[in-house]
């Protein structure tokens, strides 16, 4: 134990610092030229073994990329993802040692409407990108932000997915890819050569995004938007794998994020390696087990390519956004805690959703914007229900009356009366509100539009909504999509009385 007397003054043992003068941990003979952990020193060599390595492993245990299949990379300019875009392009070179057996694309999102940018710097932008992937031989696709207020109601619609193969099936198709030599594999496309199409600035999405109260709401909201203009792409495109280039950094923010925006029940998809919310299109994210600190060292040692872009947050202050600040909080702590990006991160691949199961094959049960799992269909008492309760009580204009009913999990249960005043309906409040009267007061027509909209959303998606002042700037799609599921709600509704109960099937 310490004593009073005694004596402190002694030299304190330290901890050997690496340094890069030492020997590389590999192969014991080179110089080290970069330390990544704590005791890893790599010789460049031996760095480059490692980094491509772990993006092939990557792909290998998970099997979920088959040989020949079409896979769109989702590329943002950025050090991950144009580090992937070069494990791709070296993965299927000639000299490759194990060779990617998948036929790879480019989507690129011009989001300099959403920040405000000029025709003209987006053009120099666009123009610096072109001759990235120009490099690579691959087809891409230059995709305005502005593309995703003209998409299809489809968007938002989960497709059937393809029936789950077993195990065996990847490696017989790996057998009969090299039996075959690759003969059969799909010649990839004449690398298309286009600028930013040029467009007028687009006053809706600008009100759209005005129309977002916080950063928060609105980082959520292009996050959204992007992905849907990316699954429509690969599904226009005949792509079947949507590739994304988060890095574990990115991931471990993206968890605490999740967790603060109440998106606990959606963290499995957000952060796994592979995401099938939209059914036909998967999401994969190869870069997973990767760090920005290795990112930025193997970019710098063998030059690649990247643009420096801004985004909605650039030149803010850490408290703008919750994801702003998440982010702070997590690059400091890890300049003093080097194990923290990877003990959130190892904490993320240990989640798993649990998917609910209904016996109705078109029952609305996933989000209109995320298209995630709907989690309000909680009990009674419940955090969810609570906040309805005491938005309902602080006197929120979207909570009133039966509005409250809209929220609740279970549409089916009967609407209780308005709680002031006396009902429309002559008939003493049967017929009001019934889908063959007029509306009435109770009627669902008479909710605001953001009350209605709510019910159909997670609720993530929801703080998000609240925090727009006006819904109606929404993309047509979305909108169309919401009355489609509330009109095939309100038909449930009236034929409910003629179904059968899952318990009274086997009957």
């Amino acid at each position: 134990m310490c004593q009073v007397d005694e004596d402190y003054r002694g030299e304190v043992e330290r901890a050997a610092v690496p340094s890069v003068s030492k020997k590389c941990v590999k192969c014991k003979e080179a110089l080290a030229a970069l330390v990544i952990r704590a005791g890893d020193a790599y010789c460049r060599l031996c760095f480059k073994d490692f980094f491509v390595h772990k993006f092939k492993a990557v792909l290998g245990k998970n099997r979920i990329i088959f040989p020949g299949e079409k896979v769109l990379l989702a590329v943002s300019g950025g050090p991950s993802s144009c580090s992937m875009l070069r494990q791709v392009q070296e993965g299927l070179s000639q000299k490759a040692n194990k060779k990617l057996r998948f036929v790879p694309g480019i989507a690129y999102i011009d989001e300099g409407a959403a920040i405000g940018q000029s025709v003209e710097e987006r053009q120099r932008t666009v123009a610096e990108l072109q001759a990235v992937f120009q490099a690579t031989g691959f087809p891409f696709y230059i995709l305005p932000l502005e593309q995703v207020l003209d998409l299809p109601a489809s968007v938002v619609a989960t497709n059937p997915s393809p029936s789950e193969q077993p195990a065996s099936a990847y490696k017989a198709a790996v057998g009969h890819f090299v039996e075959t030599d690759g003969s059969n594999f799909p010649t990839p496309q004449e690398p298309k050569k286009m600028l930013l199409p040029h467009v007028q600035e687009s006053h809706t999405l600008q009100q759209l995004l005005g129309s977002v109260k916080t950063l928060t709401a609105r980082e959520e909201l292009l996050n959204t938007l992007r992905q849907h203009l990316l699954v429509h792409t690969a599904r226009t495109e005949g792509y079947s794998k949507l590739m994304l280039g988060d890095s574990c950094t990115r991931l471990a923010v993206k968890l605490l994020t999740s967790i603060s925006l109440g998106r606990g029940a959606q963290l499995a998809q957000d952060t796994g390696f592979s995401d099938s919310r939209y059914g036909d299109i998967i999401l994969v994210r190869p870069m997973r087990d990767y760090s920005a600190k290795e990112i930025a060292y193997y970019n710098h040692l063998f030059t690649v390519p990247s643009v420096v872009i801004p985004s909605v947050d650039t030149k803010t202050v850490d408290k703008a956004s919750i994801q702003r600040l998440t982010e702070s909080f997590v690059t400091k702590l890890q300049a003093d805690f080097p194990s923290t990006v990877s003990t959130i991160y190892r904490t993320s691949e240990k989640l798993q959703s649990a998917c609910m199961k209904w016996s109705g094959a078109e029952r609305c049960d996933r989000c209109l914007l995320c298209l995630c799992s709907l989690d309000t269909a909680v009990e009674e008492p419940s955090a969810f229900q609570a906040t309805l309760l005491s938005d309902q009580l602080s006197g929120s204009k979207c909570l009133r009356g039966s509005a409250a009913e809209t929220l609740r999990p279970n549409p089916g249960r009967p609407e209780s009366p308005a709680p002031t005043g006396q009902c429309c309906s002559s008939a003493g409040g049967r017929d009001c509100g019934r889908p063959g009267s007029d509306g009435g007061c109770c009627s669902s027509a008479k909710l605001p539009e953001t009350t209605r909209l709510k019910s159909l959303l997670c609720y993530s998606c929801a703080l998000t909504i609240r925090d727009m002042s006006t819904v109606n700037h929404l993309p047509q799609y979305i909108l169309s999509e919401a009355q489609r599921r509330q009109r095939r709600s309100q038909m449930r509704e009236e034929i409910s009385e003629f179904l059968l109960d899952d318990g009274d099937e086997g009957n």
